[in-house]
């Protein structure tokens, strides 16, 4: 059999996966073992397939201690679709919900809920092209709004909340597609928590909604006006099995959670990703040649934003970084630049890689 050449892949998205998942899936791809048929054939109406996603949902449940009292749903869309399910089933006609603009995903957020209802910009870090959050002080929240949007993790621009924001009783919707399962999460904190899988918890295709059981009621009670496919309570109702879910991703974030839950939890999952963030930053910092684009203190763990001094060599290091089998550090195309996406799969050894190609950059361009 001919060796398997594997580049370090630092794309934001769809991301690298453990290795070990992806030998179990080819290994498995064909048969289930004890089943005889695919997992991409089977029925999502199967005890086999039940099995999978009680199992994906049990994993989750304890990895992140998920509170008695929320639902966990596996749905499609991306968290694109729940840009607009939010506002849909939570943002009653006469009421207001704040929304902070840290970022571009922040702001496409904004943007659909406004086709749906009332809102509010809390605060808002444009003028300064994102290049930190809003700060606490700077909020200005609506009392009694109908929840308080946020995105834990700006993937464009590179930065992160350290801490979660207070928002009193309203509650908190979190954008988390880009960090969740990264690092310690307070479940309780949330009413509502959303992420795509394609980063950190699996392939493209699934998304997990975290929500409090008070939102699916309110979901309920709007099931007459909001279109079946976009209302939690249905999804929460058939147990993630209204339509045909996305069979293949459940079943491989089902594997990707195991394979999480053996790294030793979320505390030790948390423990390395900052770990290799701060390798990268580090040697950002070390002499000046290459520039963080993000507020140190907003910096990311999932994402590291960074340039040089000109456009024309941002172009080059891009051009030999992806020669020498380091993938996916072009910028996005709004922001420039680079961007080291270090999600949880990403291996150190690859950080180490990075590292060594930039002070080579550095000696030879510099």
């Amino acid at each position: 059999m001919a060796t398997i050449h594997r580049i370090y892949n630092f794309a934001a998205g769809p991301a690298v996966l453990p290795l070990p998942v992806l030998e179990e899936i080819q290994r498995d791809l064909v048969a289930l073992p004890g089943v005889g048929m695919s997992v991409l054939e089977i029925s999502h109406r199967s005890k086999t397939f039940e099995s999978i996603m009680a199992e994906a949902e049990a994993d989750i449940r304890a990895f992140a201690a998920v509170p008695a009292g929320y639902k966990v749903l596996f749905l499609q869309g991306g968290a694109s679709l729940q840009f607009s399910m939010v506002p849909a089933n939570l943002l009653p006609e006469g009421a207001t919900a704040d929304y902070i603009d840290g970022g571009s995903w922040g702001e496409k957020a904004i943007q659909e809920a406004r086709k749906i209802g009332a809102v509010k910009v809390a605060a808002s870090t444009k003028s300064e092209r994102y290049a930190r959050l809003p700060t606490q002080a700077e909020l200005e929240l609506t009392p009694g709004a109908a929840y308080v949007h946020m995105t834990s993790n700006q993937t464009i621009e590179g930065t992160q909340y350290r801490q979660l924001p207070e928002v009193g009783d309203v509650p908190l919707v979190s954008d988390a597609s880009s960090d969740i399962f990264s690092r310690p999460l307070d479940v309780a904190r949330h009413a509502l928590i959303y992420a795509g899988a394609q980063k950190n918890m699996g392939p493209a295709g699934v998304t997990v909604v975290i929500i409090r059981d008070d939102l699916v009621a309110r979901s309920a009670a709007c099931r007459s006006s909001v279109p079946t496919m976009l209302n939690y309570a249905v999804h929460a109702e058939n147990q993630s099995l209204y339509n045909t879910p996305p069979v293949f991703a459940v079943y491989a974030l089902g594997l990707v959670m195991k394979w999480l839950i053996a790294q030793g939890g979320l505390a030790a999952v948390g423990r390395t990703n900052e770990r290799k963030a701060q390798t990268l930053y580090a040697e950002i910092d070390r002499t000046g040649f290459y520039r963080g684009t993000a507020h140190r203190a907003d910096r990311s763990f999932m994402n590291v934003t960074f340039r040089l001094a000109t456009a024309e060599l941002d172009k080059v290091f891009v051009q030999e970084s992806t020669a020498a089998g380091l993938d996916g550090l072009k910028g996005h195309r709004s922001v420039g630049g680079m961007r080291a996406s270090l999600y949880n799969a990403f291996p150190e050894s690859g950080v180490d890689v990075l590292v060594d190609f930039m002070r080579d950059f550095e000696r030879r361009r510099g």
